[in-house]
């Protein structure tokens, strides 16, 4: 006689090897770090006291150890300097995706629906009636052989124009996005870290490019006083600098950058904490903090403006919530007829994927 032996289960049980648990935490903590391993490791030291991570079998010296022969870390043996290596960089950005947009399987190579009907690439279960010049490659022939079975009966089959349905096909379109993050001092200040929740929003959206529509392009603007492009693999280095938010010079870049692109379907993403603040006229720039400058404010609505015209919408994420701020970014968003979402940090990754997603079933004509 067979029996079953129950035991009980236990969710904490975490089926992960000890070095993959100490990875999950080191690659968190480099995003934190900016990317120093030097100090993401101090950082770990500390954790382990605490926390006992480690145990007399596996302790955090043999982590280190793994972390150099698995080729995580490079050590630079005349002078002991640490540095991650391009493996981590993705290891990195796919703890981001992981963390922030859920556990996405990689698809096929990918590119976004636009509900557009006709000879496309996937296929849309809706079905309709035949119609003169629909080809034979879009005639749902089940369906149809029922509809002729249904009409004409079993025993004297014949199909007819009127028993044809046809499945359609959606086009697939390519999107070219440019994220920009605001580098300004504001980002980290008041005791609060607003620039690594951003950065880890900009790895995960690569990394979700990369792997699911690899056909898109996008593209990582910074801004403080001036604005200028960063590598996707710089994105674990990025910090905040003692600048202003010149937004002007930050939107004329990205505009600039998708000008260039050939793809129909163009967007800005632009996340920042603070109202713009800063404008270059000529070689000086012309900066006021207090309150919301109408020079400066003018002409940030007129390159919301120009975006409207070029069809580019601009999605802002402010993770800040001071109403006078609220109301700029509300008339910017009436200007450019874009989107604007008022994102706690915690909540930042969610709204940037929602819309993301759902903004690529749109055709741009």
């Amino acid at each position: 006689m067979k029996g079953y032996n129950f035991s009980k289960y236990n969710p904490n049980q975490n089926s992960q090897s000890r070095f993959e648990q100490l990875l999950d935490l080191f690659l968190k903590m480099l995003a934190y770090t900016n990317g120093d391993a030097g100090e993401a490791m101090q950082w770990m030291n500390e954790l382990d006291k605490q926390y006992d991570l480690t145990n007399d079998e596996y302790g955090m010296g043999d982590f280190f150890e793994d972390l150099k022969q698995k080729g995580y870390i490079d050590e630079n043996k005349q002078n002991g300097e640490i540095k991650i290596t391009p493996k981590t960089e993705q290891g990195i950005r796919k703890k981001s995706l992981e963390e922030i947009f859920g556990k996405l399987k990689k698809t096929k190579q990918g590119n976004h629906q636009t509900f557009k009907p006709g000879n496309g690439d996937e296929i849309n279960p809706e079905t309709r009636p035949y119609i003169f010049g629909d080809t034979l490659e879009q005639i749902d022939f089940t369906s149809s052989i029922r509809n002729a079975q249904i009409n004409h009966g079993v025993e004297s089959f014949s199909l007819h124009e009127d028993d044809l349905e046809i499945r359609e096909t959606d086009f697939k379109s390519q999107t070219s996005t440019v994220l920009m993050i605001d580098i300004s001092h504001s980002m980290i200040l008041y005791g609060e870290d607003r620039i690594t929740p951003a950065k880890m929003v900009a790895m995960a959206l690569s990394e979700l490019i990369k792997t699911k529509y690899p056909k898109d392009t996008l593209d990582i603007v910074v801004f403080g006083d001036d604005a200028w492009t960063i590598e996707i693999k710089d994105l674990p280095y990025l910090q905040v600098g003692p600048y202003h938010t010149n937004t002007v010079a930050g939107l004329e870049l990205a505009m600039d950058i998708l000008r260039k692109r050939r793809n129909p379907n163009k967007q800005i993403f632009m996340i920042t904490d603070g109202k713009p603040t800063c404008l270059k006229v000529g070689t000086k720039y012309y900066k006021n903090s207090f309150g919301v400058d109408r020079k400066i404010l003018n002409r940030c609505m007129s390159l919301a403006t120009q975006c409207k015209k070029a069809k580019i919408p601009i999605t802002t994420f402010m993770i800040a919530s001071d109403p006078y701020l609220q109301r700029f970014v509300q008339e910017f968003t009436e200007t450019n007829n874009g989107k604007a979402f008022f994102a706690s940090l915690d909540r930042l990754g969610a709204f940037i994927f929602k819309d993301f997603e759902s903004g690529k079933r749109k055709t741009v004509y």
